[in-house]
């Protein structure tokens, strides 16, 4: 067998850096022996969570995105922003703030890499369980807007397959969980590996 190439990464050019997200030029080997630029968006990472109730009824948030210009269909969602927190407990926090809600089960539904000729932004998506309602804190921004709604997994799978909802997240979300309760796939545990976190971003913001 053929050894495989390793694709070097033989410099880098900082573009911008933003609230959110970085923008790097690499330069990097590729097989033929010539080199290629890649432009590399980085990111925070997100979480976000397919909270199910004890009727089975998913929780979907309607909220304002500015990049489409309109309120999209969305799970319970939240950036890893904060320094030294875990991927489930950002995941118990966003799905507090947004919706009051806690869950007493939780586990690792899919993990996604969203658009990766680009971006390293990757999101962990969880299920949850044992919903109760706790105080919801006061809204900002666009969160202020924000719709909560209860929505039947069958329902919710129709707005995935009819366009209704188009959140990548929430599309993904909603058919992995339709999908591992027909299989009855036995889903990981809340603190499972996840190789794909993104990190460089935080690196970034903190100068390293």
């Amino acid at each position: 067998m053929a050894q495989r190439h390793e694709f070097r990464t033989l410099s880098t050019q900082r573009i911008y850096t933003g609230a959110i997200v970085s923008l790097r030029v690499d330069e990097v080997a590729m097989p033929d022996g010539h080199t290629a630029h890649r432009e590399v968006v980085e990111h925070f990472g997100a979480v976000a969570v397919v909270a199910i109730d004890d009727q089975d009824r998913l929780v979907l948030i309607h909220q304002y995105r500015h990049p489409l210009g309109r309120r999209l269909w969305e799970l319970p969602a939240g950036l890893l922003d904060e320094a030294g927190e875990s991927p489930l407990d950002a995941a118990k926090r966003e799905l507090a703030e947004e919706t009051g809600l806690v869950a007493e089960h939780w586990e690792t539904l899919v993990d996604l890499a969203l658009s990766p000729g680009f971006t390293d932004e990757a999101v962990r998506v969880f299920v949850a369980r044992g919903l109760t309602e706790v105080d919801r804190p006061e809204p900002e921004h666009e969160e202020a807007d924000l719709e909560i709604h209860r929505v039947p997994l069958g329902e919710a799978v129709s707005m995935a397959l009819c366009g209704e909802v188009v959140n990548a997240t929430a599309v993904s979300g909603i058919l992995a969980s339709a999908a591992a309760r027909t299989a009855g796939v036995e889903l990981r545990p809340s603190d499972a590996l996840w190789p794909d976190r993104p990190g460089a971003f935080s690196r970034t913001r903190a100068g390293e």
